[in-house]
């Protein structure tokens, strides 16, 4: 903890970031930038560095707040991974088990005052998609949130056979603006960094970095449709005068030309011109352009890093293709692709601040996710018609071979299947040829018992 709080001392002021043409310009500046090396890495003190706080934290924030491509997939990723609750699963000999609940999990049903389950998890996914990081700590049976851009990850140099082997993650240091820093060690903090920064040993990468230039080339379209209706929403055009024409005569010309045909409520006018004046269109329109192949190539190139099928957020590319049959694929491209990993992950991640509960006898016991609720990812009635069908058979094999019923049950439900019990019990077709059968007189008790508890109800009837 000393050397912690000694990195967190030495930490310096970092540059403000308010915009995305500043981080964009910032990212060309990255390496070296501020002291820091291009593994982001800035050393502290003799032996010991800290993974620098992302930065574009403000930058990408505004992003998400002013560009539709940006907001439609952030909110597509946040609906669909904050539908899951979390659960404990048992681990069969490395398998995973059945599912359950316990109170041990309350942290995380209720994060901190009037929270859900769901708004943890919106925070965590928002966070990771904008900062490439999510930092959590556990402080009086709650769940506090600290911001990306202010948490640094503090490193030690890992010395073997005489020199240097990467680093050993000490802690965290958190510092808000103006603040003191207040240091944590490395099992106080849940990090979901879901997609790893390359120049980076711990740190995660926002998937808004390698589309930063596209988001930027979707700004100009909107910024070129606004231009192109605000000018009477038709092509340039450049008007001549005659060589005669005084300075003072054409600006009134102009003048009075951009007060009748400039801007959207003046747009298909005619145009009268006195004599003299000739009119000569230049540029392109929306149509020459082929202006929704090119805007829609870039959405899809920035729904294709968010992991999102532009069918699912109802892009221009991906409505084209649109059917049932393609939006089902896609979105079992989405859940299997993108959400389970990102749960998974995220389950792992909060696995340090949730213990599972103690004095469990069935093997190990892990803290997971039941999606078996979600609506995004229920099967159509088909396909759920399908699987029953598919379960009930097998749990009739199972049986007729002599399988209790309870452990069938079990087995199917959680797919495991060495959580199968036998009788000891075997069909004829199993038994060896010549095999005695039961002595008469057994058969014929059996067969009075049986005849007895078919014959009693009757009697007591009568």
């Amino acid at each position: 903890m000393v050397n912690l709080w000694r990195a967190s001392r030495s930490r310096g002021v970092s540059r403000a970031i308010g915009s995305i043409d500043d981080y964009a310009q910032a990212l060309q500046d990255s390496l070296g930038y501020g002291g820091y090396s291009a593994l982001g890495i800035t050393q502290t003190q003799p032996g010991q560095a800290a993974e620098k706080a992302p930065t574009d934290l403000p930058g990408y924030a505004q992003l998400f707040a002013t560009n539709p491509v940006i907001w439609a997939c952030m909110v597509a990723r946040q609906m669909v991974f904050s539908a899951p609750r979390f659960t404990w699963q048992r681990l069969n000999n490395g398998t995973p088990s059945a599912m359950f609940g316990s109170s041990d999990l309350r942290l995380l049903e209720e994060p901190w005052p009037g929270g859900t389950t769901q708004d943890l998890l919106s925070r965590d996914i928002q966070d990771a998609d904008l900062a490439g990081n999510a930092y959590w700590t556990r402080l009086d049976n709650e769940m506090v949130r600290m911001r990306p851009d202010w948490v640094s990850i503090v490193l030690e140099r890992r010395e073997h056979r005489g020199g240097h082997l990467g680093w050993r993650k000490l802690g965290y240091i958190y510092q808000e603006p103006g603040e003191e820093p207040v240091a944590l060690l490395a099992d106080e903090v849940a990090h979901f960094a879901p997609v790893p920064d390359p120049l980076a040993t711990y740190r995660g990468m926002s998937w808004l970095t390698p589309v930063i230039r596209e988001v930027q080339n979707d700004g100009l379209m909107a910024r070129h449709k606004r231009k192109f209706l605000e000018n009477a929403a038709t092509p340039n055009m450049v008007v001549r005068l005659a060589r005669e024409v005084s300075p003072e005569a054409f600006a009134k010309f102009k003048a009075k030309m951009e007060a009748n045909h400039r801007g959207v409520e003046n747009a298909y006018k005619t145009l009268y011109l006195g004599g003299g004046a000739d009119v000569t269109v230049v540029g392109s329109d929306f149509q020459q352009l082929d202006f929704a192949k090119v805007q829609g190539a870039g959405e899809t190139r920035i729904a294709a890093a968010a992991g999102v099928p532009p069918i699912i957020v109802g892009l221009s590319e991906g409505l084209q293709a649109a059917t049932y049959s393609n939006y089902g694929q896609a979105r079992r491209r989405f859940a299997d692709g993108t959400i389970h990993p990102l749960w998974q992950n995220a389950a792992g991640s909060f696995s340090r601040l949730v213990r599972p509960p103690g004095g469990s006898t069935s093997g190990a016991v892990r803290l997971w996710y039941d999606a078996r609720d979600v609506p995004f990812l229920r099967e159509d009635a088909r396909d759920a018609a399908d699987i029953q069908g598919t379960q009930s058979r097998t749990i009739r094999t199972l049986v007729d071979a002599g399988y209790t019923p309870e452990s069938v049950m079990a087995a199917v439900t959680a797919s495991d299947w060495s959580l199968l019990h036998h009788t000891g019990l075997f069909s004829v077709q199993l038994q060896a040829p010549g095999t005695s059968a039961p002595p008469s007189d057994a058969r014929t008790r059996v067969l009075a018992a049986a005849l007895r508890d078919a014959i009693r109800p009757i009697e007591g009837g009568a």
